[in-house]
């Protein structure tokens, strides 16, 4: 008898170690906890998927069947909570997290012990780029990052070296200079890694923007991507150097070619606008007599002679001598 309650007394601790003591659990302010009961996680009601939420306007037409992921009941911080010995639960830290671009996750030793990736630009010139990635698990697709991907954090920069060095290789810069049609160009000298390095801030845009889906496919939102640094070649460092002088150069050049075209066509356009204003001038008073003499036209047939007569003696009063028409006696001397 004795030895009966022995053995119920140790199977009745043993169940309160086991289910109760470690069944008791808590979540940090910086974690979520998703419970799975023998492996299958708990779903919302209604079955909702990542497609019903915010993050699925990312992803286009075609990737939309591909990445659908149920949404799972997410544990919030805080406890203690209670899980059955068949039920385990997954926790995953939601804090945002910053890494080298470099580094590779799989193999500590790639990419100069991850301080220095390394991409082909479009000109065939293989550059070394620096900088950091800002991630942070998505707590809307916590089923993908447990258990849609093995390790989400390596698919995840994987696939951003991917598209980082897709873009590298087929960078261009906007022109500088517009030019017309048939002219050449106002940057004669384009070299790739010139442009990158003026146009890191629309390489970080560019990389932000085609990194938003992340968060629907994989459950990782991307922050931020900064990269600091475009180095080329060591081989190549001094003949880039000589190249980019010769180019500002002949920008200079341009540039200032085309400050005095522009000055040019502008005092032409001056020159234009004060002969237009002067011939204006002239005509106008002429315009005006026309008006006038149409006027009293109007007014009778007799109005006009006698207006011509009226002018005649004005200018009769002012004139020193008259000479008569043909058949005239004599010149008439008309004194002031």
């Amino acid at each position: 008898m004795a030895i009966v309650s022995g053995v119920l007394l140790g199977c009745l601790l043993w169940f309160v170690i086991r289910c109760v003591l470690m069944g008791l659990y808590t979540v940090d302010q910086n974690e979520r906890a998703v419970k799975t009961v023998l492996g299958r996680a708990q779903r919302t009601p209604g079955g909702a998927t990542t497609l019903d939420e915010p993050i699925a306007e990312r992803l286009r037409p075609e990737e939309r069947e591909r990445y659908v992921y149920p949404q799972v009941r997410v544990i919030p911080p805080g406890g203690p909570y209670f899980r059955m010995p068949w039920e385990q639960v997954h926790k995953v830290s939601i804090a945002t997290s910053t890494v080298n671009m470099a580094v590779d996750m799989e193999d500590p030793r790639a990419n100069s012990a991850g301080t220095l990736l390394e991409a082909v630009t479009k000109d065939q010139l293989n550059t070394g780029l620096t900088g950091q990635i800002r991630f942070r698990v998505s707590e809307a697709n916590l089923y993908a990052y447990l258990f849609g991907i093995k390790r989400p954090l390596v698919h995840v920069m994987a696939y951003f070296v991917s598209v980082l060095r897709q873009k590298i290789a087929s960078f261009e810069a906007k022109p500088l200079v517009p030019t017309s049609e048939g002219a050449p160009a106002a940057d004669i000298i384009r070299i790739s890694i010139n442009d990158l390095r003026k146009n890191l801030r629309d390489l970080n845009d560019y990389m932000d923007q085609e990194c938003t889906a992340t968060a629907a496919r994989y459950g990782v939102v991307f922050d931020a991507s900064l990269i600091t640094g475009i180095d080329p070649p060591p081989d190549v460092e001094s003949a880039l150097a000589a190249i980019n002088t010769a180019h500002n150069q002949v920008s200079s050049d341009i540039s200032l070619a085309q400050a005095s075209a522009d000055q040019k066509i502008v005092q032409s356009k001056r020159a234009v606008e004060i002969e237009t204003l002067r011939a204006q001038a002239e005509v106008e008073p002429l315009r005006l007599m026309a008006a006038q003499l149409a006027d009293l036209k109007s007014q009778g047939a007799n109005v006009l002679a006698v207006y011509l007569r009226n002018v005649k003696l004005a200018v009769f009063g002012k004139a020193q001598s008259i000479y008569l028409g043909k058949g005239a006696a004599a010149s008439q001397e008309v004194r002031p």
